[in-house]
């Protein structure tokens, strides 16, 4: 894989990771119904999670050569 591709795949890990902090907030302060509440933070978690695995994996994948 190159280099430039793994740029890409960080970057939007990292878009992930602040788009479920984004949802995360809304979910918690700006929402009243707990329904609302629970199916924004699950998919803001499911989010943090895909964001986290694929940036573990492009930080365990090394250097490209």
């Amino acid at each position: 894989m190159s280099s430039m591709t793994k740029m890409w795949i960080s970057f939007a890990s990292m878009g992930f990771m602040f788009f479920s902090i984004l949802i995360i907030y809304l979910s918690r302060y700006k929402f009243s119904s707990k329904l609302l509440k629970f199916f924004t933070a699950l998919i803001a978690y499911f989010f943090m999670f895909i964001g986290g695995l694929t940036m573990i994996y492009i930080v365990f994948s090394g250097p490209t050569g």
